[in-house]
């Protein structure tokens, strides 16, 4: 025979929800607080999505001694995904508070070590729930898809949030955002075992199907290019940051847990893979994304496809001093310094009679952390009186004293 909740004094409240900090956001993410209602059963179906709110939900019933409620909420959590052990921690509280007032979540547990993780996650979750995505605004980094580039990723460190676009006729349409954990020590990595996750543009570079991996990385893993061509240029090292999914005992892991990668729940992970393609989407690691509005950046993906066409029309003219130009004194390629490697193409250009140029399928994003740096990738047509190829080309412009110039450019 179950025994009847005891009240719960408004000082335990208090400590319940996050020490005060989780009552207002889950007063701002619900409205103002409803009159008591009588207590009805849960929906019977829980999607990933509605998570969030029905933490909110289940903490606002605590809030207002609708335990009952509460529990109903965390059975139905726990039904469609009993792995999900910030769940289980407040169902041992909600059953806690039959024998005697909660003090503190987590307290039913007793693992004071994983509290702490926990906590972190349902005040992240319900920041999100606050902190809506903005109506009308996409990250800056986002300022033009190639035509078979279907989807970008770009990735919150602050916010533990992982959010999707997709190509709407080249610019970026918001579809979907995930809840992901990342590095232990944080974001900016720079060197093999820091535990960080790093910021930058990167691609995603294969797909390990859920057979090739141990259950630690759940049900598939997407590694991605850290480090990239410019990670290289500034002495970072390191390897094997994925996006992966969890353990089979485990729903979600707390927002700093992973040793660097970018980790989803395994439902999430299946979703956005689907949407994932191999050498062309773009991953952007921010530690705290910057949004704008259409405008600014059709105005700046103007201004950069100016540089670009007038880069590759003065490399087509043969006129060497209009060609380098474009390119910073602080360029360099394989290992020489800016005037060796511009000499060597003074000597090339000069063995030419004609050039033909074509550049086509550009993409361009801007990196995190430094809104003065472009990263354009595109497929080369080159011909010559005496040579011709063609071959997918990435640069790294950077604007220097207001003129946009090539730090480096390679292979893609």
């Amino acid at each position: 025979m179950n025994l009847p909740y005891k009240r719960l004094s408004s000082s335990a409240h208090y400590c319940f929800l996050l020490l005060g900090l989780l009552l207002p956001l889950s007063a701002g993410a619900m409205g103002s607080k409803p009159p008591k209602q009588a207590e009805q059963a849960p929906a019977a179906v829980v999607m990933p999505k509605e998570l969030d709110a029905m933490l909110a939900k289940t903490l606002g019933d605590v809030s207002a001694n609708r335990l009952g409620v509460a529990m109903q909420d965390v059975e139905a959590m726990l039904h469609a995904y009993p792995n999900f052990r910030l769940a289980h921690l407040i169902r041992g509280d909600l059953l806690m508070a039959k024998a005697h007032p909660i003090s503190n979540i987590g307290n039913a547990s007793g693992a004071v070590r994983q509290t702490a993780d926990l906590r972190d996650e349902i005040r992240i979750r319900l920041q999100h729930l606050k902190d809506k995505v903005p109506t009308g605004r996409v990250p800056k980094y986002l300022l033009q898809f190639q035509p078979e580039q279907r989807y970008a990723v770009v990735v919150d460190i602050d916010k533990a949030r992982l959010y999707l676009f997709e190509n709407a006729n080249g610019e970026a349409r918001y579809v979907a955002d995930y809840y992901v954990s990342s590095g232990k020590a944080g974001a900016e990595k720079t060197r093999e075992g820091d535990q960080k996750t790093p910021l930058g543009v990167y691609f995603v570079t294969s797909s390990l199907p859920r057979s090739q991996l141990t259950d630690f990385y759940g049900v598939g893993a997407f590694p991605i290019s850290y480090p990239n061509e410019w990670d290289r240029q500034q002495g970072k090292d390191g390897h094997g940051i994925w996006l992966h999914g969890v353990p089979s005992d485990t729903y979600s892991r707390p927002p700093r847990a992973s040793n660097g990668c970018v980790v989803l729940t395994n439902p999430d992970m299946i979703k956005l893979g689907k949407d994932l393609q191999i050498g062309l989407t773009p991953v952007i690691i921010s530690d705290h994304v910057e949004w704008t509005d259409a405008k600014e950046l059709a105005a700046l993906r103007s201004e950069l496809n100016r540089s670009l066409e007038a880069w590759r029309s003065d490399w087509e003219s043969l006129d060497s001093d209009k060609y380098l130009r474009h390119y910073s004194q602080n360029f360099s390629a394989s290992g020489q310094t800016y005037r060796a490697w511009a000499e060597q193409k003074r000597a090339i250009n000069a063995g030419k009679s004609w050039m033909k140029i074509k550049l086509s399928n550009v993409s361009l994003f801007a990196y995190p952390g430094d809104d003065k740096m472009i990263v354009a990738t595109f497929e080369q047509d080159y011909s010559s009186n005496n040579l011709k190829n063609q071959m997918r080309k990435r640069q790294y412009w950077k604007q220097e004293d207001g003129v946009w110039r090539i730090l480096y450019e390679g292979g893609a």
